[in-house]
C-alpha cells in the first residue's frame, strides 16, 4: 500500500509504529502521531476511541504483520534458498538500514514490549500476537526449506529472538557487528536442521 493510498487511520497506525521504533511508547505522543501522519488531530479520537493504548496496540500488530509479510520477499530474493540465507536476509534489512540511516530505530514490537509489558495486558497481548504473526511465516518457510515441521517453530523462535537481541545490541554499540555475528554463528545451526 503506497503512502498516497493510505487513509488517515492507516497513516496514523503506520506513523505510530515508526515513532515507537525510534523513541518507544512513552516518548510517542498522540499529537506527534497525528502530525507525522498528516492527519487532523480530531481524527485520533474518532479512529482510536481507546486512546493511545489502542493506537499502540494496533501499531504493534501492524508491525507483526509487516514482518511476517517480509518473509516471502526475503525468500524470493534468495539465490540459493536455505534457512541460513533466510536469516541472513532478515538481518540484512537491519544492517542496511543502520548503514544508511544510523542506529536511531529498532523494532516497534520490542520497544512496546519493553515499555508496556508490565503495565498493560492489552499491549503485552498485542506484542505476543505480533511475534506469533511473524513467527508463523518463518516456521512455514523453514518447513518449505526442508526443516522438519516439529523443529520449524522452535527454530523460528530462535531466529526472531536472536535477531531482536542483535538489533538491541547493535543499537547500543552503534555497530552492526552483533547482527553479522548472529548471522555467521546461527546460519550453520539452521542449515544443519534441514532433513537430508
Amino acid at each position: 500500500m503506497t503512502e498516497a493510498r493510505r487513509g488517515p487511520r492507516e497513516r496514523m497506525v503506520f506513523s505510530a509504529a515508526q515513532l515507537i521504533r525510534r523513541g518507544g511508547v512513552t516518548a510517542t505522543g498522540m499529537r506527534e502521531v497525528a502530525a507525522h501522519a498528516d492527519a487532523p488531530r480530531g481524527s485520533l479520537q474518532h479512529y482510536f476511541p481507546g486512546g493511545k493504548e489502542q493506537l499502540v496496540n494496533e501499531a504493534v500488530e501492524w508491525a507483526g504483520r509487516y514482518a511476517g509479510r517480509r518473509v516471502a520477499r526475503f525468500l524470493a530474493g534468495l539465490e540459493r534458498p536455505a534457512p541460513s540465507g533466510l536469516f541472513a536476509a532478515m538481518a540484512a534489512q537491519w544492517t542496511e538500514e543502520y548503514a544508511a540511516d544510523g542506529f536511531a530505530a529498532g523494532c516497534p514490537v520490542a520497544a512496546a514490549t519493553v515499555d508496556c509489558a508490565a503495565s498493560g495486558d492489552s499491549t503485552r497481548e498485542a506484542a505476543a500476537t505480533a511475534f506469533a504473526t511473524w513467527r508463523r511465516p518463518v516456521a512455514e518457510a523453514l518447513t518449505d526449506l526442508g526443516v522438519p515441521a516439529e523443529r520449524a517453530g522452535s527454530l523460528a523462535t530462535l531466529m526472531i529472538s536472536t535477531l531482536e537481541g542483535a538489533i538491541l545490541m547493535a543499537r547500543a554499540e552503534r555497530d552492526v557487528r552483533p547482527l553479522t555475528t548472529a548471522v555467521r554463528e546461527l546460519g550453520p545451526l539452521l542449515d544443519a536442521a534441514v532433513r537430508r
